[in-house]
């Protein structure tokens, strides 16, 4: 690992403006990422500054009853706080899917965000990786790609976002606020994730130096009964190859809204606007449901090993869907 540097911000404005003065800089939250790349030599920065304590950490109300949610709010602790498992229960549902207890109790909001993909050519410093070194190629296009994308990749890249509280916080529409040099900002998560296109190593919409400090999540009664699946390759912790954060409000056994995001199946989190139209007006019967899904996944484009992804993620959607519905009618 090569030798770098330490200093513990005390405030925000602190903090962006230590990471200013370096580029090599990078912030450390609970490092379950960071720290990794750092070993596979993937990252190498000269100096890193810990938020780990900067006033970021509560989940507080908001004035239209939704909530804020700070950067270093550790996953463990947003899991199991009583708003979030009231109203979105979704969002606990994915945090708790997401790693082991002892990453949850480590792992924080912002880094959860920003965490990097887990391809095995990305993080692999011998091989050429897009992401990692521009205009290297893509390995994986040919290579090894059963847990790539099926949705939005491009021939320069196929990782996926391994994310499983992104995709709950895309179905609700969180919004990201950030602190740059430049002043405070803020993105709807779904314009905070980038296209993949052909500049995959550029992932999320943040300038240069900016901390993310808190993430809102808006009032949303529909989010009061929703769910998130995560399907792996084993029971115990493993990173997703497809899940579905869904929430539905279903009045006379008529769907009046709808949320729908997909895991796992492209560079970042997918939000399933085509399905929610379908589903959106219709009965909340099996038919509807599987036409949602067929019209998210008709421009699916999988490799030849991922093409297993449409039928699972067609399955997953319906499954999810058939049993919040079900609930609705008890």
């Amino acid at each position: 690992m090569k030798e770098f540097g330490y200093q513990r911000a005390h405030d925000v404005t602190g903090a962006v403006a230590l990471l200013a003065t370096d580029p090599d800089a990078r912030y450390l939250g609970g490092g379950t990422n960071l720290v990794d790349l750092m070993k596979t030599g993937v990252e190498r920065p000269a100096l890193l500054v810990d938020v780990r304590e900067l006033p970021l950490d509560r989940v507080e109300p908001t004035a239209d009853g939704g909530l804020r949610i700070g950067a270093t709010v550790t996953n463990s602790d947003l899991a199991a706080h009583p708003e979030v498992r009231r109203h979105y229960p979704a969002l606990a549902q994915a945090l708790l899917a997401g790693a082991s207890g002892q990453l949850r109790n480590m792992a924080t909001v912002g880094g959860n965000l920003l965490q990097r993909t887990r391809c095995g050519y990305f993080t692999d410093v011998s091989q050429p990786c897009n992401k990692r070194a521009p205009g290297s190629g893509c390995p994986a296009v040919e290579g090894e790609h059963h847990n790539h994308a099926v949705l939005g990749a491009s021939d320069h890249c196929v990782a996926v976002h391994p994310s499983d509280m992104g995709v709950a916080l895309t179905a609700f529409d969180a919004v990201v606020s950030y602190e740059s040099g430049d002043g405070p900002g803020e993105a709807p998560i779904t314009d905070f994730y980038l296209p993949v296109g052909d500049t995959p190593h550029r992932e999320t919409a943040l300038p240069p130096g900016a901390l993310i400090t808190h993430v809102t999540l808006p009032a949303a009664p529909v989010a009061a009964r929703s769910r998130y699946r995560k399907v792996r390759e084993r029971a115990s912790y493993a990173f997703a190859i497809g899940s579905v954060a869904a929430a539905l409000d279903i009045d006379g056994g008529v769907v009046r809204d709808a949320r729908l995001a997909l895991g796992a199946v492209a560079s970042r989190p997918w939000r399933a606007r085509a399905a929610e139209a379908v589903l959106t007006g219709a009965p909340a019967d099996g038919a509807t449901f599987a036409a949602a899904a067929d019209a998210e996944l008709a421009d699916a484009r999988p490799l030849p090993d991922s093409g297993y992804k449409v039928t699972l993620m067609r399955n997953l959607v319906v499954s999810v869907l058939t049993e919040l519905a079900g609930e609705d009618a008890r």
